[in-house]
């Protein structure tokens, strides 16, 4: 099968987004199909690197790493098309949508679409807010995706979310996969030791981590709001905070503001393939955002045999089992308590690690790829019944001529 993935974001940039199309891709790549990625150059300029097609892009500055498509060069589009993919499978509903909808329409093959963003969280870094409104948000999306063959949502959550927007497109629950492996590498004690001396931690401080982008809706301030609670019970905690972002400076100053310097630790921008590292040198993984479609990385400190600890959202239900994998907390006092248990009681997070491990496993790469490829393949029969009709008359008239 010959498959196209669009994204407007792509490597080097690190997001949720890049990471399920590298793993969708890697996994479709693994079953033998032929995968291409269209994608928007992050320097500008064209190219084209193996599989992935840069198209010219211009920068914009409503959102960090934001990119647009440059107006009227499609010599890039024109060799996709000659290519001439089965289906086309969008991850992100700007330039490149465009481009994808031009290109899904003139091949005549179905077109998917995966939801990764719940825009409603996001309007502050348009103009503030103040034109687009979470109404105008819904319906720009509904009418965008209205037009398509199928929605993929990774959660009820964001599929509840559409149907509130009124899209009356195919939904189907996907979770994304990672590459469950990839967090599961030998991590010992030298290796322990010698990244505790790195950050110049001591072997004696426990270390809660939150690992994402920092910014402003991954609500990380209120991890700040709740960590004396803990210190009050373990003067020896330290909260690491592992990624970088646009609310860095914003998040340092209110470190500062808290008089939190002894006890709150930023990497900044860590190397993917490092990461997991920092999984395995946490004692509990700690996360308050409500503004995840699912939350990549809940699953990969699942992976890591890493206990969670976070604010409730509908979106983990069925990923962090409260007692069983980890907790969490629909009012603040919660948070201390579980934390408390995690770091007192060694046997329960023992037992906890071997559980998060054995969750992972239901969130690797290879069923989320194989439950796209059934998707796909539903797709491409139904377009062809539907199809099949217009080829009769078009053969008819060819025929008649």
């Amino acid at each position: 099968m010959k498959i196209l993935i669009t994204t407007d974001t792509f490597s080097p940039v690190v997001n949720g987004v890049v990471t399920s199309v590298l793993n969708l891709y890697r996994e479709l790549k693994n079953a033998g199909h032929d995968v291409r990625i269209l994608t928007l150059s992050n320097t500008g300029r064209e190219s084209i690197s193996g599989d992935v097609y840069y198209v010219r892009s211009l920068r914009i500055g409503v959102y960090p790493d934001a990119r647009i498509k440059q107006p009227f060069f499609n010599r890039l589009l024109k060799r996709i098309i000659e290519w001439g993919p089965d289906i086309l499978h969008s991850q992100t509903e700007f330039s490149m949508m465009l481009a994808s909808r031009t290109i899904a329409n003139k091949l005549c093959i179905p077109h998917i679409h995966t939801y990764h963003t719940m825009y409603e969280n996001y309007l502050d870094y348009v103009l503030g807010g103040r034109i687009i409104t979470p109404t105008v948000a819904a319906f720009i999306t509904k009418s965008m995706f209205n037009r398509l063959d199928g929605i993929i949502t990774a959660s009820l959550k964001t599929k509840r979310a559409l149907l509130r927007y009124g899209v009356n497109t195919p939904l189907h629950i996907i979770p994304t996969g990672i590459a469950v492996d990839s967090f599961q590498l030998p991590f010992d004690e030298e290796d322990r030791a010698n990244l505790l001396a790195q950050l110049n931690i001591s072997t004696n401080n426990r270390i809660l981590a939150f690992v994402g982008r920092i910014a402003e809706e991954k609500n990380i301030v209120e991890l700040l709001e709740l960590l004396p609670d803990v210190i009050q019970s373990h003067s020896n905690v330290k909260l690491l905070i592992v990624g970088g972002g646009p609310y860095l400076d914003e998040l340092k100053k209110q470190i500062t503001t808290r008089e939190l310097e002894r006890y709150v630790m930023l990497t900044g921008m860590v190397a993917p393939e490092e990461v997991y590292k920092y999984y395995h040198l946490a004692d509990v993984f700690v996360n308050a955002s409500t503004s995840e479609t699912q939350g990549l990385t809940y699953i990969e400190a699942l992976s890591s045999g890493c206990p969670v600890v976070c604010k409730y959202d509908p979106c983990i239900d069925g990923v962090v089992e409260q007692g069983f994998n980890g907790f969490t907390y629909t009012s603040r006092n919660q948070f201390a308590p579980y934390i408390d248990e995690l770091l007192r009681n060694n046997e329960m997070r023992r037992q906890m690690s071997c559980h998060a491990s054995s969750t992972a496993r239901k969130y690797s790469g290879s069923v989320f790829a194989n439950q796209i490829e059934d998707l796909y393949n539903n797709l491409l029969r139904v377009n062809k019944i539907s199809r099949a009709p217009f080829e009769r008359i078009i053969r008819y008239i060819t025929k008649k001529r």
